[in-house]
């Protein structure tokens, strides 16, 4: 455990060491239109979520989760959204349940692709077709995943997915890149009882099991530009990891294998020069490591519709906003831990 956490630690710090230095690269101009000076001001509607997927035979439990009303803003690199899932939006979510907590980032600097999952999941329904043969209410049953990604794109400098998924940038013109990195899950999955409702006792049926999973990714991520500022983009990538998996029911049982997933992410609008309507989904499939006769993965699921207006803000505001941009704070504590000692310029945050 302490290992996982540590190994987590220093991933972080290597994304972003890298996250950083990537935005010095710079871009093709000929494909790519960066907005350094422009904020891009949203409002959306969203909804995350991370299901536990038994297979159809066994069911499948959803969260109380809900869709989301937001406002947001991008500038510099650096974009923060806040999101509230108000209840005459929401009329079938469970009030009386306790509260979910989804951490997501997914940072798209120059040449890479950054992912991470902080999620915290409490209260899930099984659908009726499961073995009880009417929805299943579980307010007991949580769910804690912790993950990273990293993706290098080795056509980075000719593809934005800041333009498909902040806006922060324009694709001029369609372009593609193959893409090699890294994921590392940990994933719990709990309750006050046995998980999966059968009428025959099923082996592998845990109250509590821990996962842990590394392991390389590859991929492909494109995109099509037509018309004036219309674009298609989209990334799959294909993960196998090394998973083990420790499962609680009348004794610890431990296995270990190898276990195949994928990362999907899809995005489509129009983003001019001023105005950008779009919408994008993420959808993280991750198969875990077994348990006897129990197979699951959580599935992860992040849709968005963004309206998105930019304005140039003044020079005071701009001067005050980059010493005050974490992305520029952290810039400069990585340099001063590195030794380097130079300022951050208005480019180089994310």
């Amino acid at each position: 455990m302490r290992l996982f956490f540590r190994l987590l630690f220093a991933f972080l710090f290597v994304i972003a060491s890298d996250c950083l230095v990537a935005q010095t690269r710079g871009v093709d101009t000929a494909y790519v239109r960066e907005l350094p000076t422009k904020m891009a001001l949203r409002t959306y509607l969203s909804k995350k979520y991370t299901e536990i997927n038994y297979g159809q035979e066994l069911g499948i439990y959803e969260p109380n989760s809900g869709l989301n009303l937001g406002l947001g803003m991008t500038f510099q690199k650096f974009t923060l959204n806040i999101g509230v899932p108000y209840s005459f939006m929401n009329p079938n979510r469970i009030k009386q349940w306790p509260a979910s907590l989804d951490l997501q980032a997914h940072a798209y600097p120059n040449r890479w692709i950054f992912d991470f999952f902080g999620q915290f999941y409490n209260g899930y329904t099984m659908k009726e077709g499961n073995a009880v043969g009417e929805d299943y209410l579980r307010e007991d049953v949580s769910v804690v995943k912790l993950g990273l990604g990293a993706n290098y794109l080795f056509n980075g400098d000719k593809i934005s997915l800041e333009a498909a998924f902040l806006q922060s940038a324009i694709q001029k013109r369609s372009a593609f890149s193959p893409m090699f990195g890294l994921e590392v899950y940990r994933v719990r999955i709990s309750g006050d009882s046995l998980l999966i409702p059968t009428e025959m006792p099923l082996a592998g049926n845990y109250q509590r099991a821990d996962f842990y999973q590394v392991g390389p990714s590859g991929g492909l991520v494109g995109t099509l530009v037509f018309g004036r500022g219309f674009f298609l983009t989209g990334a799959a990538s294909a993960n196998l990891a090394l998973g083990i998996s420790k499962g609680d029911q009348n004794k610890e049982t431990r296995e270990v294998g190898l276990v195949p997933s994928y990362f999907l992410r899809g995005f489509a609008g129009y983003n001019g020069e001023r105005y950008s309507i779009n919408v994008n989904y993420l959808y993280k499939h991750l198969n875990l490591a077994g348990q006897q006769d129990v197979s699951q993965s959580t599935n992860t699921g992040n849709y968005r519709l963004n309206l998105i207006y930019r304005i140039q803000p003044g020079p005071k505001f701009t001067e005050v906003y980059t010493k005050l941009n974490p992305w520029n704070i952290l810039q400069r504590i990585l340099d001063n831990a590195l030794g380097h000692g130079k300022e951050p310029t208005v480019e180089s945050g994310h």
